[in-house]
């Protein structure tokens, strides 16, 4: 499967010198006439490469790539000659909840069509092409997509038919391949997933996140001073049912008790529980 960044794409024809001949969701032939530049409007502000799928032949695949490219902020989408035609009720049902970005979708004729507009494009591909082209990760591509829409430019993403991903027509149009690290005895990617890791490495690019984090569930992080008392419970109970044996090695079995506590990383209402138990089976040694 193939897939190629474009420069940061208008939902709606750009119209560049006629050069982009787009139709909005559900628009005519006849419609086409009536693209003025006062529509050529994307449909959000973003900064953003527009992902373009290329004959693509399964109305449900346009569907989950539309959902997964909204999963991850993306909303430029543009289809060239779409093998089922267009609109198709399948991507529609697909979409499930994306249908806007389908609203908004281009559909152009030509691959060239496409990417009139753009500075700089992507072409993702399994296969060998025989060009002498830059091949980069798609982690490297979405990063440089960031740094040329922050300059000012224009990046898009292209996606392959299902079948067989771009001709090498398509591939030519673009300045850089990019290539994913797949088992090499099964290459092929569906094109929504194609389109889905694209998206996930250009959220990464664009929004920061935390590797991991704690939810603390209404809690907070235990004290030293909560952590020292724990332990000076634990360590009278213990020593009052003789734990501490023998004599020269007390201490030492009290530094190791204190270091697995504090190795712990226990909050307030561990703590609490922690005291909770100790106090517990000590009543229930005292029972009659």
């Amino acid at each position: 499967m193939i897939a190629s960044l474009y420069c940061d794409f208008p939902a709606r024809a750009k119209c560049l010198n006629g050069g982009l001949r787009g139709l909005p969701f559900g628009g005519t032939r006849n419609s086409q006439a009536r693209l003025s530049k006062s529509e050529c409007l994307m449909p959000s502000d973003a900064p953003q490469p527009a992902f373009v799928l290329v004959r693509p032949q399964m109305g449900e695949n346009i569907g989950a790539a539309a959902r997964a490219m909204l999963n991850f902020g993306l909303d430029h989408m543009r289809l060239v000659a779409p093998r089922d035609g267009w609109p198709n009720p399948k991507a529609v049902a697909m979409a499930s909840g994306a249908g806007r970005l389908l609203d908004d979708a281009i559909l152009v004729e030509r691959t060239v069509d496409a990417v009139a507009d753009c500075s700089y494009v992507f072409a993702t591909t399994a296969r060998q092409r025989g060009m002498t082209k830059p091949v980069v990760t798609p982690e490297r591509a979405m990063e440089m997509a960031r740094e040329k829409i922050a300059a000012g430019e224009k990046v898009a993403v292209l996606f392959g038919p299902e079948r067989a991903g771009l001709e090498n027509d398509d591939i030519a149009l673009a300045n850089a391949l990019i290539s994913v690290p797949v088992n090499p005895g099964f290459p092929s990617l569906n094109l929504a997933q194609c389109v889905l890791l694209t998206g996930y490495e250009w959220r990464r690019q664009t929004v920061e996140t935390v590797s991991v984090i704690t939810e603390m569930g209404g809690t907070d992080w235990a004290t030293a001073i909560e952590m020292d008392k724990l332990a000076s419970h634990y360590e009278d109970r213990l020593d009052e049912a003789g734990f501490f044996f023998p004599e020269p090695k007390a201490d030492g079995m009290k530094r190791n008790l204190r270091n697995m506590w504090s190795r712990m990383p226990l909050t307030r209402a561990d703590v609490q529980m922690l005291h909770g138990i100790l106090r517990q089976m000590v009543r229930w040694k005292d029972r009659p």
